[in-house]
Formats: C-alpha cells, structure tokens, sequence
C-alpha cells in the first residue's frame, strides 16, 4: 500500500500567499490535497500564537494534524520557526516507516539537505513550492518535480 504524509511549512505557505494576494481557505487547501495526492496525514508546522485557540481548531477540523513551535514577540514582529521540526519529524518518520512517500510544501532553501535525503531513500514524491518566484535555488537544484501554487490559489484562496 502506498502511504503518503506531506509536510507543510506553514509560515511560508502563508507568507507567500499573502504577498501575492491569496488568503488560503485552508478547508479548500485540504480538499485539494486530498483530491490530488490522497495523503494518509497532513502535518501543518505553525507557530503557537496565544489568542488563535480557534483558528487552530478549525485547522484541525479540515484535517490537518498541528505541529506547533513556541514563538517569541520581538517588537511587533512574532517568530517561530518550525523549520527544524518538520525536519526531524519527516526523518523520523521515515525511520519509523510511517510513509512510503512524501511530499514538502515549502519553498525555502534550507530544507534542501532534508529533500537530498529523502532523496537518497526513494521516498520524496515531489516539492509543492508557494511561489515560483520566492523557491530557492537550494530546491530548484535537486533534480525533483516542483509544483508551483502561483496559478493554482484560485482553486482554494481567496482574494485577500
């Protein structure tokens, strides 16, 4: 049987969306995940904001299993950076065998060395990066199917 995890980095799936003009519907998003690759799980990495009780349960509803980050408030500015936890639970999960393939929703370099890996094990299927034109270099370089969600937000965005 074949078993299918993604993994999404949430802060850039949402970063880039906004800034090209999407606000992601996430029960669509998840609707259209299903439809396309029929994932066993779909883990969205976020920051921990206090005050967002709500939004994380409906995330939950439509699907998606929380992996949270405890941020810190610098300024006006709140940090969370999941990166190292999507990491170690992607690399975990393949150790434990709880996948067959996966995929990474991100378009950010430094998940380059985990792409690599999951490379060397036959087990990435492909890299869905929000924006074509934020995907680093360190992703493009991989020899991996990308797909870009610039003309796809229409399918589970709306118009911010």
């Amino acid at each position: 049987m074949n078993k299918t995890i993604i993994y999404i980095d949430g802060n850039n799936l949402y970063r880039s969306a906004k800034e090209l003009g999407f606000e992601i519907d996430y029960k669509k998003f998840r609707g259209w995940l299903r439809q396309k690759y029929n994932p066993e799980f779909v883990y969205l990495f976020i920051g921990l904001v206090p005050g967002r009780a709500k939004f994380y349960e409906y995330l939950q509803k439509c699907g998606y299993i929380l992996v949270f980050k405890q941020t810190v408030s610098i300024g006006e500015k709140i940090k969370g950076n999941c990166d190292a936890e999507l990491v170690l639970k992607a690399v975990s999960d393949f150790y434990t065998k709880s996948f067959n393939s996966c995929i990474l929703i991100t378009g950010d370099g430094d998940f380059g060395c985990l792409v690599e890996f999951l490379q060397e094990n036959k087990s990435i299927r492909n890299i869905i990066a929000p924006d074509i034109n934020k995907c680093s270099f360190l992703l493009r370089n991989k020899n991996i199917e990308i797909t870009f969600l610039n003309d796809l937000y229409h399918k589970f965005s709306n118009k911010a």
